[in-house]
């Protein structure tokens, strides 16, 4: 009987791409507090009485244009995925969402009865860096129906692994092939946060986007901090890649609402980019580790609309990690780390 044991934890995704189900999934995800940190009347209203009820026709149009044979092409990831780790690191490997199916509380029971003896669960966030809309609600959503369940084996949570040599390296030659072609420029797009969640999750209430150039001065606030974390995945990238300081940048996406989010928006960039002799472009979308409806919906139809209609040349979507070989290896590397 086996004693060790993995959970993936991913963003989740829709039981189908018809609307009464983009609905429900999207409830579930704006209600969460992490994502729309504003009182619960107001959230409820909002999201509820405004956001839901006008977006979800529009959403569910946007996920059948990626919905596949297999269903949603993060389900269908994730799942081989898990599969592949399970092979790689010869133990029990499981999968959950943070929204939607299959949620914690089931599959956690499901490894508690396929495995009575099981001493030690490792659970892994497909999230490389963290921001309490993403990392952190996954990690508390497991720990909430892991407290529940009053299970005997121990539970381990692999960390924020955004400058990890290990993750490096696997986003580093996935990309590489792509170089070999002619390009004007890589644009790392990651997703987008509010400015106010950056300064929620400074632990040290004083430091990001409060001090000039807070990314490059050292600080125990780069822990939690999401638009560091980035920069650094981004450059650490570029190095092994040995990208010239001209030919790379980064910039944020999907974002809701008329807050302050972090700049520059990726929207933004590729209506300007061909003006400026950006004609050739690739782009990476390091936030997610597999592709979803942010990749191949928001960037690779409407992205590359907005660049092809600004005069732009070549526009090609460098696939998320999904199931490249290097990033199993980086799963087995950092479950070991914590095991």
């Amino acid at each position: 009987m086996a004693t060790k044991a993995i959970l993936l934890v991913n963003l989740g995704s829709p039981d189908s791409y018809e609307v009464q189900d983009v609905k429900k999934y999207l409830n579930e995800f704006l209600m969460d507090e992490k994502v729309i940190d504003i009182p619960y009347l107001p959230r409820l209203l909002l999201v509820k009485g405004i956001i839901v009820p006008f977006r979800s026709p529009k959403s569910a149009a946007k996920y059948k244009s990626i919905w596949t044979s297999n269903g949603s092409p993060l389900i269908h990831h994730t799942r081989q995925l898990t599969a592949l780790v399970a092979k790689q690191l010869d133990i029990p490997a499981y999968m959950c969402m943070r929204y939607a199916n299959p949620d914690p509380e089931s599959v956690l029971k499901e490894i508690h009865i396929e495995h009575p003896d099981l001493k030690e669960l490792v659970v892994l966030p497909l999230y490389a860096h963290y921001a309490m809309s993403s990392y952190e609600t996954a990690l508390v959503h497991v720990k909430n129906a892991y407290s529940k369940g009053n299970y005997a084996f121990k539970f381990h949570a692999v960390p924020p692994f955004y400058e990890h040599p290990a993750y490096i390296n696997s986003l580093s030659e996935s990309i590489r092939p792509f170089l070999k072609n002619e390009y004007d420029h890589l644009l790392f797009s990651y997703h987008g946060i509010p400015e106010r969640h950056i300064k929620k999750t400074d632990i040290t209430h004083s430091h990001c986007l409060m001090q000039a150039d807070c990314c490059n001065q050292n600080s125990k606030a780069h822990f939690y901090c999401y638009k560091h974390q980035v920069k650094e995945t981004s450059r650490l990238v570029a190095k092994q890649l040995h990208l010239p300081a001209d030919k790379h940048s980064f910039s944020f996406q999907s974002r809701l609402g008329q807050d302050k989010w972090l700049k520059p928006y990726t929207a933004g960039l590729l209506k300007e980019m061909p003006a400026k002799g950006i004609k050739k472009l690739l782009i990476v979308c390091p936030s997610f580790v597999s592709d979803c409806l942010e990749t191949l919906e928001e960037i690779n139809i409407e992205g590359r609309e907005l660049f092809m209609e600004a005069g732009g040349e070549s526009f090609e979507l460098i696939p998320c990690l999904n199931t490249n070989p290097e990033w199993i290896k980086t799963i087995s590397v950092l479950y070991n780390e914590v095991s």
